[in-house]
C-alpha cells in the first residue's frame, strides 16, 4: 500500500513517537510511507516567548526536535504553517489524519489521495481548543483507529460510530525493561512533567508534597519535554531532567518505587506503561490505559480524578510496603505492561488500514479511489 500520514507540527510528544513506530513498521512490511506536516505556527510569537523567558533568540531555521529526527522516514515539512492540501500530498491508497485539525484537512483532500482514516490517540476536547470543531472531526466520514477501549466506547456512545479499529499501544522490551529488584534505599517517586492542563501536574505535585511531609526522606525524580514553567514549578526537592535521551528514560523509571499520574484525561498514558515495564508500580487516576488494567492493590493503585488525598494515600501505601510485598506488586506491574507488543500492534494497524480501503471502496467513508478514477 501507499500510505500518507498527515501530522500536526512534530515534536517529542508520545503521540508523535507512536506514529513514528507505526510508520517504520509499515515500511518494514513493504509499504510506501510518506509523512507531511507543517512547521511551528506563529514562529515570531514563539521566538519572542523564548527571548522573554531568558532562553535567547532561537537560531534561524532551527526546527524543534521530534521523534522523526534520524528516523529515516520520508517526512516533508511545509515551508510555512498552513493547512495541508492536495498539492502537498501524493496520490495514495490510504491517507491518515493524526490530530483533530489534520482530520479537517484530510476530509477536504481529493479522493485520489486515498481512503481516509483518523488515528485517534486522545479525545481532544479541551477548553484551550475550539471544542465545537474538535467534536465535529469525530463525526467526519473517516475510518477511526483508536488506542484504547475507552476511546472506542467514546466514538460509539458520543458519535454513533461502532465501526472502529482498536490498536493498543505497547512498549519496546529492548528499550523499557529492568532487572528484578527490591525497594530503593530511600523511598523514591517519579512523575512526568508537562505544562498541559489535562496532565494535572499540580495535582501530582500536591500529592507528592503530602507524602513528603510524612516521609521527609522521600526522593522525587521527574522528566519531561517541557521546561519548567514559572506558573507550574516543581518543589526544590524534585530532581528534574529536561528532555533526557531516550536511552536514559528507562533508568529514571527503574530508580523509582512508585510512579504517579494525576491526569484528568488520557488517550492511553504511555509513560504509565513504560514505568510498569521497568517494574515500577503506578498510582494513577481513572483515565486511559491504567483504568483498563490496574487493579488496586494487585498491580498498582487507581484513584478518582483530582483527589489529592487518595493519590497521596496510594503512594504512601506502595512506599511503606515490606520489601517482599513490594516485589510482588512490581512483578505484577511488569507482567501487565508486557502483555502486548509493538509487532502485534503493527499488524493490527496494517489490518485497520486495509479495512479503511475496503470501506472507502464501498463508499462508507471518504476517499473512494475507484469513484475518483
Amino acid at each position: 500500500m501507499r500510505i500518507t500520514f498527515v501530522l500536526p507540527t512534530v515534536d517529542m510528544s508520545g503521540g508523535i513517537r507512536v506514529i513514528a513506530i507505526y510508520a517504520k513498521a509499515l515500511v518494514a512490511r513493504g509499504h510506501t510511507v510518506k509523512l507531511v506536516s507543517p512547521p511551528p505556527r506563529r514562529a515570531l510569537r514563539r521566538k519572542l516567548k523564548s527571548l522573554i523567558r531568558g532562553k535567547g533568540w532561537p537560531a534561524a531555521g532551527r526546527a524543534p526536535a521530534s521523534h522523526l529526527d534520524g528516523s529515516g522516514l520520508d517526512h516533508r515539512v511545509l515551508d510555512h504553517w498552513r493547512p495541508v492540501t492536495d498539492a502537498d500530498v501524493p496520490d495514495a491508497d490510504v491517507v491518515i489524519a493524526t490530530w483533530w485539525e489534520t482530520a479537517e484537512w484530510v476530509a477536504e483532500l481529493g479522493a485520489e489521495k486515498g481512503a481516509k482514516a483518523y488515528f485517534v490517540q486522545a479525545h481532544e476536547i479541551h477548553p484551550y481548543l475550539p471544542v465545537a470543531r474538535c467534536h465535529a472531526t469525530y463525526r467526519l466520514p473517516l475510518h477511526k483507529i483508536v488506542i484504547s477501549r475507552w476511546l472506542a466506547d467514546v466514538m460509539r456512545d458520543q458519535y454513533g460510530d461502532d465501526c472502529v479499529d482498536l490498536v493498543p499501544n505497547s512498549v519496546d522490551p529492548a528499550q523499557f525493561f529492568a532487572l528484578e529488584r527490591g525497594k530503593q534505599r530511600l523511598p523514591t517517586v517519579g512523575l512526568l512533567y508537562s505544562t498541559a492542563a489535562y496532565k494535572a501536574v499540580e495535582v501530582a505535585v500536591a500529592a507528592v508534597a503530602e507524602v513528603h511531609e510524612r516521609m521527609p526522606e522521600l526522593r522525587v525524580v521527574s522528566f519531561g519535554s517541557d521546561r519548567q514553567d514559572a506558573a507550574l514549578p516543581l518543589p526544590e526537592y524534585v530532581r528534574f531532567f529536561f528532555s533526557p535521551p531516550q536511552e536514559e528514560i528507562r533508568n529514571l523509571y527503574a530508580q523509582c518505587d512508585a510512579w504517579i499520574s494525576a491526569s484528568r484525561s488520557e488517550g492511553f498514558n504511555l509513560p504509565a506503561m513504560e514505568a510498569m515495564a521497568c517494574r515500577t508500580p503506578i498510582v494513577s487516576t481513572r483515565t486511559g490505559w491504567p483504568e483498563e488494567v490496574i487493579v488496586s492493590g494487585r498491580n498498582g493503585v487507581l484513584t478518582e480524578i483530582d483527589n489529592v488525598g487518595a493519590l497521596a494515600q496510594g503512594l504512601e501505601w506502595i512506599l511503606r510496603l515490606p520489601d517482599d510485598e513490594w516485589r510482588m506488586l512490581s512483578q505484577r506491574a511488569y507482567e501487565t505492561a508486557r502483555e502486548g507488543s509493538w509487532e502485534a500492534s503493527s499488524r493490527l494497524f496494517e489490518e485497520a488500514l486495509k479495512r479503511a480501503s475496503v470501506r472507502a471502496a464501498r463508499g462508507e467513508i471518504g476517499g473512494n479511489r475507484a469513484q475518483a478514477a
